[in-house]
Protein backbone atom coordinates (compact mmCIF):
# COMPACT_ATOMS: atom_id res chain seq x y z
CA UNK A 1 0.00 0.00 0.00
CA UNK A 2 0.79 4.00 -0.19
CA UNK A 3 -1.32 6.88 0.63
CA UNK A 4 -3.66 8.32 -1.93
CA UNK A 5 -2.68 11.18 -3.71
CA UNK A 6 -4.87 13.30 -5.77
CA UNK A 7 -5.35 12.19 -9.44
CA UNK A 8 -4.96 8.61 -8.35
CA UNK A 9 -7.65 5.89 -9.37
CA UNK A 10 -10.12 5.67 -6.81
CA UNK A 11 -11.26 2.41 -7.88
CA UNK A 12 -7.64 1.25 -6.43
CA UNK A 13 -8.60 2.62 -2.70
CA UNK A 14 -8.18 0.01 -0.44
CA UNK A 15 -11.48 1.16 1.87
CA UNK A 16 -10.72 -1.73 4.27
CA UNK A 17 -7.16 0.40 5.20
CA UNK A 18 -9.29 3.42 5.30
CA UNK A 19 -12.13 1.90 7.66
CA UNK A 20 -9.38 0.94 10.41
CA UNK A 21 -7.14 3.91 9.82
CA UNK A 22 -9.79 6.99 9.13
CA UNK A 23 -6.67 7.58 6.03
CA UNK A 24 -7.18 6.97 1.81
CA UNK A 25 -4.37 3.66 0.75
CA UNK A 26 -3.58 2.85 -2.71
CA UNK A 27 -3.00 -0.64 -3.44
CA UNK A 28 -0.08 -1.58 -5.54
CA UNK A 29 0.40 -4.41 -7.78
CA UNK A 30 2.88 -6.02 -9.21
CA UNK A 31 2.68 -5.43 -12.97
CA UNK A 32 3.84 -7.37 -16.12
CA UNK A 33 5.82 -4.94 -17.43
CA UNK A 34 8.57 -4.84 -20.34
CA UNK A 35 11.21 -5.03 -18.20
CA UNK A 36 12.64 -3.62 -15.13
CA UNK A 37 15.24 -1.02 -15.13
CA UNK A 38 17.80 0.60 -12.65
CA UNK A 39 19.13 4.26 -13.15
CA UNK A 40 22.42 4.52 -11.18
CA UNK A 41 23.33 8.08 -10.62
CA UNK A 42 26.83 8.59 -9.60
CA UNK A 43 26.70 12.07 -6.85
CA UNK A 44 30.35 12.16 -5.82
CA UNK A 45 31.98 15.93 -5.79
CA UNK A 46 33.32 15.08 -9.20
CA UNK A 47 30.20 15.25 -10.64
CA UNK A 48 29.39 18.79 -9.57
CA UNK A 49 32.45 19.90 -11.96
CA UNK A 50 30.62 22.60 -14.09
CA UNK A 51 33.38 24.43 -17.11
CA UNK A 52 31.74 26.61 -19.47
CA UNK A 53 29.17 24.43 -19.26
CA UNK A 54 25.98 22.48 -17.28
CA UNK A 55 27.82 20.71 -14.64
CA UNK A 56 28.16 17.33 -14.92
CA UNK A 57 25.83 16.27 -12.47
CA UNK A 58 23.04 18.22 -13.63
CA UNK A 59 23.89 17.07 -16.74
CA UNK A 60 23.41 13.52 -15.34
CA UNK A 61 20.28 14.01 -13.81
CA UNK A 62 18.50 15.52 -16.61
CA UNK A 63 19.58 12.84 -18.78
CA UNK A 64 18.27 10.44 -15.92
CA UNK A 65 15.09 12.09 -15.66
CA UNK A 66 14.52 11.85 -19.51
CA UNK A 67 15.16 8.18 -19.53
CA UNK A 68 13.14 7.83 -16.41
CA UNK A 69 10.54 9.35 -18.41
CA UNK A 70 10.86 7.25 -21.19
CA UNK A 71 10.68 4.29 -19.65
CA UNK A 72 7.68 4.83 -17.23
CA UNK A 73 5.81 6.24 -20.71
CA UNK A 74 5.97 3.10 -22.22
CA UNK A 75 4.95 1.35 -19.13
CA UNK A 76 8.27 0.04 -17.92
CA UNK A 77 9.29 -0.12 -14.33
CA UNK A 78 12.04 2.31 -13.55
CA UNK A 79 14.04 2.61 -9.85
CA UNK A 80 16.95 4.84 -8.75
CA UNK A 81 19.66 4.66 -7.16
CA UNK A 82 21.90 7.86 -6.07
CA UNK A 83 25.37 7.03 -4.73
CA UNK A 84 28.87 8.00 -3.77
CA UNK A 85 30.84 6.22 -1.13
CA UNK A 86 27.94 4.79 -0.56
CA UNK A 87 24.06 4.77 -1.81
CA UNK A 88 22.46 7.48 -0.64
CA UNK A 89 18.73 6.91 -1.78
CA UNK A 90 17.39 4.21 -3.03
CA UNK A 91 13.87 3.39 -4.83
CA UNK A 92 12.71 0.49 -6.41
CA UNK A 93 11.52 -0.20 -9.74
CA UNK A 94 7.32 0.68 -10.55
CA UNK A 95 5.37 2.21 -13.63
CA UNK A 96 3.38 4.58 -11.58
CA UNK A 97 3.86 8.00 -12.30
CA UNK A 98 4.09 8.57 -8.41
CA UNK A 99 7.38 6.96 -9.31
CA UNK A 100 9.04 9.59 -11.11
CA UNK A 101 7.76 12.04 -8.65
CA UNK A 102 9.63 10.81 -6.30
CA UNK A 103 12.76 10.39 -8.80
CA UNK A 104 12.69 13.74 -9.87
CA UNK A 105 12.29 15.02 -6.46
CA UNK A 106 15.42 12.83 -5.04
CA UNK A 107 17.65 13.97 -8.30
CA UNK A 108 16.64 17.79 -7.76
CA UNK A 109 17.26 18.00 -3.92
CA UNK A 110 20.79 15.71 -4.32
CA UNK A 111 23.88 17.74 -4.02
CA UNK A 112 27.49 16.24 -5.29
CA UNK A 113 29.82 16.09 -2.66
CA UNK A 114 31.54 13.28 -0.85
CA UNK A 115 34.45 10.86 -2.49
CA UNK A 116 33.34 8.04 -4.92
CA UNK A 117 33.70 4.40 -3.82
CA UNK A 118 32.18 2.21 -6.89
CA UNK A 119 33.63 -1.55 -5.34
CA UNK A 120 31.84 -0.68 -2.16
CA UNK A 121 28.73 0.89 -3.46
CA UNK A 122 27.90 -2.10 -6.19
CA UNK A 123 28.52 -4.93 -3.23
CA UNK A 124 26.00 -3.50 -1.49
CA UNK A 125 23.42 -2.48 -4.61
CA UNK A 126 23.96 -5.58 -6.80
CA UNK A 127 22.71 -8.52 -4.41
CA UNK A 128 19.26 -6.02 -4.22
CA UNK A 129 18.42 -6.10 -7.91
CA UNK A 130 15.39 -8.30 -8.13
CA UNK A 131 15.70 -10.45 -11.43
CA UNK A 132 17.46 -9.89 -14.74
CA UNK A 133 18.00 -6.30 -15.33
CA UNK A 134 17.67 -3.41 -17.13
CA UNK A 135 20.88 -0.72 -15.28
CA UNK A 136 21.87 2.74 -16.59
CA UNK A 137 24.76 3.28 -14.93
CA UNK A 138 25.51 7.12 -15.30
CA UNK A 139 28.76 8.79 -14.07
CA UNK A 140 31.97 10.35 -14.68
CA UNK A 141 34.04 7.30 -14.33
CA UNK A 142 36.52 9.03 -12.26
CA UNK A 143 37.62 5.98 -9.99
CA UNK A 144 40.49 3.46 -9.63
CA UNK A 145 39.93 1.45 -13.07
CA UNK A 146 40.35 -1.75 -11.46
CA UNK A 147 37.90 -0.91 -8.99
CA UNK A 148 35.43 0.49 -11.61
CA UNK A 149 36.36 -2.63 -13.29
CA UNK A 150 35.34 -5.04 -10.44
CA UNK A 151 31.84 -3.27 -10.49
CA UNK A 152 30.68 -3.38 -13.56
CA UNK A 153 31.65 -7.26 -13.61
CA UNK A 154 29.32 -7.66 -10.44
CA UNK A 155 26.58 -6.48 -12.58
CA UNK A 156 27.27 -8.37 -15.62
CA UNK A 157 27.59 -11.23 -13.10
CA UNK A 158 23.84 -11.21 -11.79
CA UNK A 159 23.37 -11.48 -15.97
CA UNK A 160 21.55 -7.95 -15.92
CA UNK A 161 21.91 -5.86 -19.25
CA UNK A 162 24.34 -2.69 -18.68
CA UNK A 163 24.00 0.78 -20.44
CA UNK A 164 26.78 3.04 -19.33
CA UNK A 165 26.62 6.56 -20.28
CA UNK A 166 29.98 8.48 -18.71
CA UNK A 167 29.73 12.14 -18.30
CA UNK A 168 32.65 14.70 -19.06
CA UNK A 169 33.41 17.65 -19.15
CA UNK A 170 35.00 19.06 -22.39
CA UNK A 171 38.07 20.47 -20.20
CA UNK A 172 37.99 16.98 -19.10
CA UNK A 173 39.13 15.40 -22.28
CA UNK A 174 41.39 18.27 -23.68
CA UNK A 175 43.03 19.74 -20.53
CA UNK A 176 42.79 23.57 -22.41
CA UNK A 177 44.50 25.15 -19.14
CA UNK A 178 47.25 27.78 -20.16
CA UNK A 179 47.24 30.36 -17.10
CA UNK A 180 48.68 29.53 -14.02
CA UNK A 181 45.68 28.21 -12.39
CA UNK A 182 44.92 26.71 -8.77
CA UNK A 183 43.15 22.95 -8.98
CA UNK A 184 41.00 21.83 -6.64
CA UNK A 185 39.98 18.41 -5.44
CA UNK A 186 35.95 18.40 -5.09
CA UNK A 187 36.07 15.32 -3.34
CA UNK A 188 38.77 16.34 -0.92
CA UNK A 189 38.42 20.16 -0.25
CA UNK A 190 41.90 19.89 1.25
CA UNK A 191 43.78 18.61 -1.87
CA UNK A 192 44.84 22.03 -4.00
CA UNK A 193 47.77 23.16 -6.32
CA UNK A 194 48.66 26.05 -7.70
CA UNK A 195 50.85 25.12 -10.66
CA UNK A 196 51.65 25.77 -14.41
CA UNK A 197 49.11 23.89 -16.64
CA UNK A 198 51.47 23.20 -19.25
CA UNK A 199 53.39 21.11 -16.64
CA UNK A 200 50.77 18.93 -16.16
CA UNK A 201 49.17 18.24 -19.51
CA UNK A 202 50.68 15.97 -20.86
CA UNK A 203 51.41 13.53 -18.55
CA UNK A 204 47.08 14.63 -17.20
CA UNK A 205 46.15 13.80 -21.08
CA UNK A 206 48.58 10.24 -21.16
CA UNK A 207 46.88 9.15 -17.61
CA UNK A 208 43.24 9.83 -19.10
CA UNK A 209 43.36 8.38 -22.25
CA UNK A 210 45.26 5.69 -20.59
CA UNK A 211 42.13 5.37 -18.38
CA UNK A 212 39.48 5.60 -21.07
CA UNK A 213 40.85 2.90 -23.19
CA UNK A 214 40.71 0.70 -20.22
CA UNK A 215 37.19 2.05 -19.44
CA UNK A 216 36.15 1.06 -23.40
CA UNK A 217 38.19 -2.50 -23.03
CA UNK A 218 36.34 -3.24 -20.20
CA UNK A 219 33.05 -1.88 -21.29
CA UNK A 220 33.55 -4.37 -24.54
CA UNK A 221 34.69 -7.57 -22.72
CA UNK A 222 31.86 -7.58 -20.27
CA UNK A 223 29.32 -6.56 -23.24
CA UNK A 224 28.34 -3.40 -21.64
CA UNK A 225 26.79 -0.94 -23.88
CA UNK A 226 29.34 2.56 -23.29
CA UNK A 227 28.22 6.18 -24.50
CA UNK A 228 30.90 8.77 -23.73
CA UNK A 229 29.05 12.22 -23.49
CA UNK A 230 30.20 15.56 -22.77
CA UNK A 231 28.17 18.54 -21.09
CA UNK A 232 27.93 20.26 -24.12
CA UNK A 233 26.16 17.55 -26.33
CA UNK A 234 22.99 17.81 -26.98
CA UNK A 235 21.03 15.47 -24.81
CA UNK A 236 19.47 13.78 -27.85
CA UNK A 237 22.57 12.49 -28.14
CA UNK A 238 22.22 9.96 -25.41
CA UNK A 239 18.56 9.62 -25.91
CA UNK A 240 18.69 8.15 -29.50
CA UNK A 241 21.64 6.20 -28.08
CA UNK A 242 19.22 4.70 -25.56
CA UNK A 243 16.14 4.10 -28.20
CA UNK A 244 18.43 2.80 -30.53
CA UNK A 245 20.32 0.04 -27.98
CA UNK A 246 16.47 -0.41 -27.12
CA UNK A 247 15.33 -1.30 -30.42
CA UNK A 248 17.87 -3.36 -30.90
CA UNK A 249 17.64 -5.35 -27.81
CA UNK A 250 13.48 -5.67 -28.80
CA UNK A 251 14.57 -7.74 -31.99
Amino acid sequence: HRQYYPGDEIRHIDWRAYGKTGRYFIKEFEEETNLRAYLIVDCSGSMGYAGKHLAKFDYARLLAACLGYLLIAQRDAVGLSLFDTKVRQRFDPATSPRRFQQITEALNQCKPGQETSLAKVFQTLVPTLKRRSLVIFISDCFDDIDHLGTALQQLRHGRHEVMLFQVLAPEEEDFPFTKPTQFRSLERDTHRILTDPHRLRQIYLEQFHEHQERLTQIAGNLGIDYCKLLTSDPYDMALGAFLDRRTRASK
